[in-house]
């Protein structure tokens, strides 16, 4: 048996490939930075500390991995979430533990890995979470960065 394939349906096939291996490289990982300060503290912190958060996002697996380092802080950090929903000048509650809970002492960077449910990706690619450092001094929080996709 032979098999007859018209140009035309070559151009559509490969089109079509070529749609595919588009829509999988828009839904590649995004890698970006959150400056945090404690200017984006609700209310404002004075402070001369200061964060990045560098994370990388993968919106096809919602999966969500961080490495946030911190420096000048005003005493030792005790905890570190991502907050939501809410936008730049609103407080939320705590999304995801960055920290370990306890009175671990909390590292420098902190490091992580989060897979997040279909709520949190759509408040997360509509802005609406934010990066929050907690210290001893400010237990509100001493700097946070509002988290922005790209």
């Amino acid at each position: 048996m032979k098999t007859i394939v018209s140009q035309s349906s070559l151009v559509a096939i490969a089109a079509a490939a070529w749609l595919g291996l588009a829509s999988v490289a828009l839904a590649a990982p995004m890698s970006f930075s959150v400056p945090l300060a404690g200017a984006q503290e609700v209310p404002a912190v004075q402070t001369a500390g200061s964060s990045t958060a560098n994370l990388t996002y993968d919106a096809s697996t919602k999966d969500m991995t961080w490495s946030i380092s911190y420096k000048d802080l005003s005493g030792p950090v005790t905890m570190a979430h991502f907050h939501g929903p809410a936008a730049a000048g609103s407080n939320a509650g705590v999304q995801i533990w960055l920290s370990k809970r306890g009175n671990e002492p909390v590292p420098n960077p902190i490091t992580g890995h989060a897979t997040l449910t279909d709520a949190q990706a759509t408040q997360l690619a509509a802005g609406q979470w934010y990066v929050n450092i907690h210290t001893k001094n400010h237990p509100g929080g001493e700097v946070r960065g509002q988290v922005k996709l790209p």
